[in-house]
């Protein structure tokens, strides 16, 4: 047994010691949850769940980890399409690269094999063209037929065996011939900045999974399947390697597998402990919808609303595969974010104070940049709502939140609704749900429900009581911000007739959208600004530079 295996720390610690949890999310009242089993002597964790935060719930990495599941298991129901894009690029990655002497996989990396949609397909010509680039043939590196996998023992604390630990991490895992030498290579869609935690538990893996004594140095590089970019994030020998896992690496794994906390969003799509969590809010029917035939998805007014003009747009979006900058943030759009975080930063301070109509001339927050006639539009649309600013008739010590994620169980149709208002907040103790939308024209709206979807999903969870606490009286806004001035509309959820007409943008949305199995493309002149033209091969071609191949 090589040294370093003896004289190191454990690297991860006791999965039922308090403490060390997070303030944010929701923290459990018992733990585990009832209805949970199959504590395994097994505990497996994955660079993923170091990630980043939007897209995670500790809870469920612990369950995950653990190996728990509910006692009854859910009947399985798969898409028909592969739903893992950058699987399929890792299968024929490993075609150029698969070790002549081994034997191919048994299994594809994306799972079960399946049909690729179109535009995933092209997605994953694109990314393995970025892939060679990045990456010329090297005949002194060789893929290893098998993935490192980092492994410690441990007594259980019910004195009777061990628990086996393991890490991994999700890449392409490259050594040299002499065995000195060893690169793994992180796939991911774009370039992002890596925690330390992240650093440190990639370091490791490569450092001691599947361990081989001649090494020497390590290297963990990411690599953007959009652009073919790269970033080392750790390049280094076997002892710094350690270094950094016993600095940032193991307190973080011990804080993940000791985590209470709850943090429903959209991996509750996967989790397997759905049925079960104690913090995942059931709203059955919601969408008005009873069939629970279809597999399990997430849906959101933004879903319905792109699958109605185009459901290949809208399946590529669900995928987060890269879309066209240039076309996703127009100064138009880019001028409607920039008012949206300029308002939840005024509204977010404490003590809570209605806006002004004084706008500062930097008033853009960072991040956004807008030409001068979208700048002082969007100042312009800022001194409107001062007019209408929700913090005027808000009580003073209510709960105010700002774009809060709001997250339901729809289990009449086996669906996670997902939610995200610009305001919600109480006014004499009732619950309000604020929308503002901006235009740069004065054009009346008519049917605000059809035009604005969200609304109608603010309606049904308004009226039907499902938000904590709740009273007679709620009702939805719509703030409507243009250059002539504001409008605010108001909808009553209780009234008979806004109901129906809710139900009924609804039904119209998730109906088509939950029967779909294929989400091929609807070409026509939409193409022209579709921010993921390129990987569609049924788009229709706009002219110049329209539709170029990627």
């Amino acid at each position: 047994m090589h040294p370093l295996h003896a004289r190191r720390e454990p690297p991860v610690g006791s999965i039922t010691r308090p403490g060390a949890q997070r303030s944010e999310g929701i923290m459990a009242a018992s733990w585990p949850p009832d209805g949970l089993v199959g504590d395994s002597d097994v505990i497996e964790v994955r660079l993923g769940m170091f990630g980043p935060e939007r897209y995670r719930c500790p809870a469920s990495d612990v369950f995950r980890a653990r190996g728990l599941r509910p006692r009854e298991r859910a009947v399985w129901k798969p898409e028909m399409l592969n739903p893992f894009p950058n699987g399929p690029f890792m299968d024929a990655a490993d075609k150029l690269e698969w070790p002549v002497n081994e034997p191919p996989p048994s299994a594809p990396r994306g799972g079960r094999r399946r049909p690729l949609h179109d535009g995933v397909q092209r997605w994953t010509e694109h990314a393995l063209r970025m892939y060679q680039e990045a990456f010329p043939a090297d005949p002194n590196l060789r893929l290893t037929p098998r993935p490192w996998v980092y492994r410690y023992h441990r007594p259980s604390s019910d004195g009777r065996g061990t628990v086996e630990y393991r890490i991994t991490a999700w890449g392409r895992c490259l050594e040299h011939g002499d065995g000195r030498l060893r690169e793994l290579r992180l796939p991911v869609n774009r370039l992002r900045k890596r925690s330390a935690a992240e650093r440190a538990v990639a370091a490791l893996v490569v450092a001691e999974g599947n361990f081989d004594p001649r090494l020497e140095r390590i290297k963990v590089i990411q690599f953007a399947l959009s652009d073919g970019r790269t970033d080392t994030i750790f390049d280094g020998t076997r002892d710094e390697a350690l270094a950094l896992y016993r600095a940032a690496g193991a307190p973080a794994v011990r804080a993940l597998l000791d985590s209470q906390e709850y943090r429903p969003g959209t991996a509750c799509t996967a989790c397997t402990a759905a049925p079960v969590c104690p913090a995942l809010p059931r709203a059955e029917g919601l969408l008005g919808l009873a069939d629970l035939s279809r597999p399990r998805r997430s849906w959101s007014s933004t879903t319905g609303r792109g699958h109605q003009g185009c459901p290949a747009r809208s399946y590529l979006r669900g995928l987060r595969i890269p879309a066209d900058d240039t076309v996703e943030r127009s100064a138009a759009v880019e001028r409607g974010r920039a008012v949206h975080a300029f308002l939840a930063e005024r509204h977010g301070r404490r003590p809570h104070k209605s806006c002004t109509p004084e706008i500062p001339v930097d008033w853009v927050p960072e991040g956004y940049r807008l030409p001068d006639e979208e700048r002082q539009l969007g100042a312009e649309l800022l001194r409107h709502h001062a007019e209408v600013c929700p913090l005027r008739t808000a009580e003073p010590r209510s709960e105010i939140q700002t774009e809060p994620r709001l997250v339901f169980d729809d289990t009449a149709a086996d669906l996670l609704v997902l939610a995200e208002p610009d305001l919600l907040y109480r006014d004499a103790g009732s619950w309000v749900w604020r929308e503002t939308k901006t235009s740069a024209s004065d054009r009346t709206r008519r049917n605000i429900l059809a035009t604005y979807p969200q609304l109608a999903l603010g309606v049904r969870i308004i009226g039907g009581g499902v938000l904590p606490r709740p009273q007679a009286g709620g009702r939805v806004e719509l703030e409507l911000l243009h250059p002539g001035g504001v409008d605010l509309r108001i909808l009553d959820p209780s009234a008979p007739e806004t109901q129906a007409a809710a139900e009924s943008v609804l039904r119209e949305q998730v109906s088509g959208w939950h029967a779909e199995t294929l989400f091929e493309a609807v070409p026509g002149p939409e193409c022209a600004t579709c921010e993921v033209a390129r990987w569609c091969s049924a788009r229709q071609p706009q002219g110049d530079g329209a539709g170029a191949s990627p």
